[in-house]
């Protein structure tokens, strides 16, 4: 398992979940990418998608309007 880590703090949709699609597909199951937000459209979209390709999704609240997506590939 490798855990990777994409800093998407001051980009605006779609640029992170367009990120988050390209670094997924070069992931292995059971990777783990931890994606940092800081746009509440990002930290809808992201785990939207993630949820809805099967992967399992936590989002974590770091601080003022930031948050961790973190994403385990799961297929």
């Amino acid at each position: 398992m490798n855990k990777y880590t994409l800093d998407c703090l001051g980009q605006s949709c779609p640029t992170p979940l367009i990120r988050v699609q390209d670094k997924m597909e070069e992931m292995e199951v059971v990777d783990i990418l931890t994606v940092n937000v800081d746009h509440s459209c990002a930290m809808k979209n992201v785990p939207k998608w993630a949820s809805e390709e099967g992967h399992k999704v936590t989002v974590e609240d770091v601080a003022n309007g930031e948050w961790n997506i973190i994403i385990e590939k799961t297929g």
